[in-house]
């Protein structure tokens, strides 16, 4: 089974700053600055010439062509173009306006508030606006027909695998999430052709999720991958790429960021399951809310 292309910069769905940012981690340490530069505040890279930009970057104007190719763009003018169209789009409230959706040393709690508020949505916007149909149908389809469903993840990705398996498991859904690695590759081990095996990481270099998927495929079973970064590692042991646009700030927000791009697109991946069979699905829900109505607070119903 082939994996999803890779998006090239000239029809990137989310925009050119955010296929830069989930290209940074790929690029040389100086590219990595320049990337830096642009992916903050993109009006200022476009309003540069070649020779500023490197200077601020601390690198060399060969060094800023190479980073141009890198993303997809035949040169500086064109990244230039895009840069300023990429700016003009984006419209962000002055009191979270900051430094790469930073947080200032200092910053009171309402600009905290909403400088954490607009990151978290644009995360989901612009994963939204990222996010390729056609790789979502065909994992849809592969979680449709699978006689097992498996998914990974460590840290803070670990609960939105957690949070999917049990989404799966309420419409009746054979799905399993295990938060120990040795448990996770005992039972990756026993899958096969007809099952599938979804590996979840922000970064996209988490090595107990890494192995757990390639174990899985090794086995035969489809594989998918959700990360931030479409040329990390995790890419290379998954036939199906699903990418997220969160970004990493102070304080880590853009990990809590991250989860709520992760639960964007399981959410998508739920729905686009549970609608292959409406009926069923509906009906799962009815019956495993009925199961725990009687431990709500206030409910007349009497246990048997």
């Amino acid at each position: 089974m082939a994996k999803s292309p890779k998006i090239s910069a000239s029809h990137e769905p989310g925009g050119l700053i955010v296929h830069i940012s989930g290209l940074l981690p790929s690029l040389s340490p100086a590219e990595q600055r320049v990337a830096r530069l642009v992916v903050a505040d993109p009006a200022d890279a476009a309003r540069r010439t070649i020779t500023d930009l490197a200077t601020t970057a601390e690198t060399s104007e060969a060094t800023v062509i190479r980073f141009c190719r890198s993303v997809g763009m035949n040169g500086y003018p064109q990244l230039r173009i895009r840069l300023a169209a990429e700016a003009a789009r984006r419209i962000e409230p002055p009191d979270a306006r900051v430094v790469g959706g930073d947080i200032p040393p200092g910053a009171d709690l309402a600009q905290i508030i909403a400088t954490i508020a607009f990151n978290d949505a644009r995360a989901v916007e612009e994963t939204a606006e990222q996010l390729d149909p056609a790789v979502c149908e065909q994992v849809v389809e592969a979680i449709v027909g699978a006689g097992r469903i498996e998914v990974y993840g460590a840290g803070a990705s670990g609960f939105v695998a957690s949070d999917f398996q049990q989404k799966l498991h309420r419409i009746g859904r054979t799905a399993f999430y295990f938060p120990d690695v040795h448990t996770a590759l005992t039972s990756a081990a026993l899958l096969g052709k007809g099952d599938v095996a979804l590996g979840i990481s922000h970064t996209g270099t988490t090595a107990d999720v890494i192995e757990v998927l390639e174990q899985a495929r090794s086995r035969g079973a489809a594989t998918a991958a959700l990360t931030n970064f479409p040329r990390s590692p995790i890419t290379d042991v998954a036939d199906f790429v699903l990418t997220t646009a969160a970004r990493e700030t102070t304080y880590r927000s853009g990990a809590m960021a991250s989860r709520l791009a992760q639960l964007t697109v399981v959410d998508c991946l739920f729905v686009g399951v549970a609608a292959r069979n409406r009926t069923r699905a509906r009906k799962a829900l009815e019956v495993t809310a009925e199961a725990v109505q009687t431990h709500r607070v206030g409910s007349t119903r009497r246990r048997g």
